[in-house]
């Protein structure tokens, strides 16, 4: 018996010295999603989270299944399409857009709340795709979209999003349709299902290597949302927010030193909408300090040069 006892023994501490014991990383994630947890639950209203690693593929979802409206959040996809045309244009494909082809302002086409197109010259100013696209993710102008919209196709946004995967994002309305909106048709995705489409972007799973290059570029334009908000001016953000009543939204991709990561924050019943916003940009500044952290550190924390 002592024998036996013996052996369990060296058996049970041969097993704890061959236990996995989280890393210093997992412990600083573990602290960060905690964090995370905390500001959506002090969020009068309802917010989802999705956070993707695009080095590891590590990720943290809160939420991260139910469908929420978008707002003009759906205007990353429609971005995303028109570059998909583009490319396949130039790879001699028939009746799709380009981002180069032009198109004359017309004042049928302007809808309350354009913040850009309103004040151009009716029959005069000419535009390309590509700088409707740039009025569009800019200053979020919801005449431009709602231009880039018919000349893409709807139905060819949504059928790029089931290609890749998505099953719940769907544009189903043009900006500023409030019938479709009351009639339910609103625009909508899931926290996962963004981050899911910003990781096959960044891994050139959409666009070839080009392409992918100019769309988060244009993506990249300085604006005034809610994930940059916080963090440090010179870090990039190639980003989308928005914005409609009781609904703040932002996604995008954060480009921290040797740790990139992409992030869609969702809310909904919103009651203090500046809340709603000063909760996104607290969530997006808490995932930064930790991939910051993990870039800039070696495996047991140490502050590299």
């Amino acid at each position: 018996m002592m024998r036996v006892c013996w052996a369990s023994l060296v058996l049970l501490a041969a097993s704890r010295v061959g236990a996995q014991v989280p890393s210093h990383a997992d412990v600083l994630w573990e602290k960060t999603t905690s964090q995370i947890t905390a500001i959506a639950s002090k969020l009068d209203g309802v917010m989802g989270v999705s956070i993707v690693d695009l080095t590891d593929g590590r990720s943290f979802a809160l939420r991260a299944d139910q469908v929420f409206p978008t707002a003009s959040t759906i205007k990353l996809p429609l971005l995303l399409e028109l570059y998909r045309q583009d490319q396949a244009a130039h790879a001699g494909a028939t009746g799709m857009a380009r981002l180069t082809d032009r198109y004359t302002v017309d004042t049928a086409d302007f809808v309350d709340d354009s913040r850009i197109m309103a004040g151009l010259t009716h029959g005069v100013t000419v535009f390309t795709n590509r700088d409707l696209a740039q009025f569009m993710i800019a200053v979020s102008d919801n005449a431009a979209t709602n231009l880039l919209i018919k000349r893409v196709g709807m139905d060819n946004v949504n059928a790029m999003l089931r290609a890749q995967g998505l099953m719940h994002t769907q544009l189903r309305r043009k900006m500023i349709d409030l019938a479709a909106a009351r009639r339910g048709d609103e625009n909508v995705a899931t926290p996962r299902e963004m981050t899911k489409l910003l990781e096959a972007i960044w891994k050139e799973q959409v666009l070839n290597a080009a392409m992918t290059r100019a769309f988060l570029e244009q993506l990249s334009t300085a604006k005034a949302s809610r994930i940059p908000r916080l963090l440090p001016t010179n870090v990039r953000v190639a980003d989308k927010s928005g914005e409609l009543d009781g609904v703040r939204a932002d996604v995008g991709i954060v480009y921290v030193a040797r740790r990139p990561f992409a992030i869609c924050v969702m809310t909904t019943l919103d009651r203090d909408e500046r809340a709603a916003e000063q909760a996104i940009s607290e969530v997006a500044l808490v995932a930064y300090r930790y991939f910051e952290m993990i870039g800039k550190t070696s495996p047991y924390g140490r502050v590299m040069p």
